[in-house]
């Protein structure tokens, strides 16, 4: 498929202009960009593996599918801000004031590596929406996606995305850090009473919720209308 395609692209090529930065203008190797591509795309591997399994134990032992989508969900969920969090990265901040490597260099390195990471945060949100299409209405029928459960279930993961990148560009939270729950809830009640922080992550986070919900109705809209063309077709030939 072309579109899953252009996604691969785009992430060889945001690793590309990452690898080729250091060697071309004589400067250090930018190495934690290569881990945020990284991390950008560990959520949908997981979601592709775990997802899957779960799937398939639904048609056998349903309560052990719904079990291991539910702990698929809470990994990629905790995962998924790494996708997002790359749009962040237009703000430069990896350059120096005497930086050797032309500013437009960097634009285009920044802008391939925030929209590798909007559509990586786009097939993540994608699989998710057509996993509980499946794993609720047990049919093949595309029109399920539609739904209110599925376009709901995007809803809810587009805000909390949203709450989670704010953790990321501001409280500085890691999705590891909640391995030590203890520090986590501290840092995080400390952050939230300070004057003003409360109301900049409400904004924060409706924003950029906003923002990938234009982005996914751009990209996946039309994947999903397609589906829904498709079985409407296959129904008007098996009804002929």
């Amino acid at each position: 498929m072309l579109f899953s395609l252009g996604i691969v692209l785009l992430n060889a090529y945001a690793v590309l202009l990452i690898l080729l930065r250091a060697p071309v203008y004589r400067t250090p190797l930018y190495r934690p960009m290569l881990w945020n591509i990284f991390l950008s795309i560990l959520p949908v591997l997981v979601l592709l593996i775990g997802g899957g399994i779960g799937l398939v134990l639904l048609l056998f032992a349903r309560p052990v599918g719904f079990a291991v989508l539910a702990v698929t969900g809470i990994i990629w969920l905790l995962l998924l801000p790494n996708a997002s969090y790359l749009i962040t990265e237009l703000n430069q901040s990896h350059r120096r004031p005497d930086d050797p490597v032309p500013l437009w260099y960097d634009i285009i390195l920044v802008i391939t590596l925030a929209m590798s990471g909007v559509m990586n945060t786009v097939v993540n949100v994608l699989l998710v929406h057509i996993i509980v299409g499946l794993s609720v209405y047990r049919t093949d029928s595309a029109e399920d996606l539609l739904r209110a459960g599925p376009l709901g279930a995007v809803g809810v993961v587009l805000l909390l995305l949203g709450f989670g990148m704010y953790l990321g560009r501001y409280p500085r939270f890691n999705s590891w850090d909640l391995r030590h729950p203890a520090a986590f809830v501290t840092k995080l009640t400390t952050h939230f009473r300070a004057p003003g922080n409360l109301l900049a992550c409400a904004g924060f986070t409706l924003t950029y919720a906003v923002f990938l919900a234009l982005i996914y109705l751009v990209t996946a809209g039309p994947l999903l209308d397609g589906l829904v063309s498709i079985g409407e077709l296959r129904q008007t030939l098996e009804a002929s």
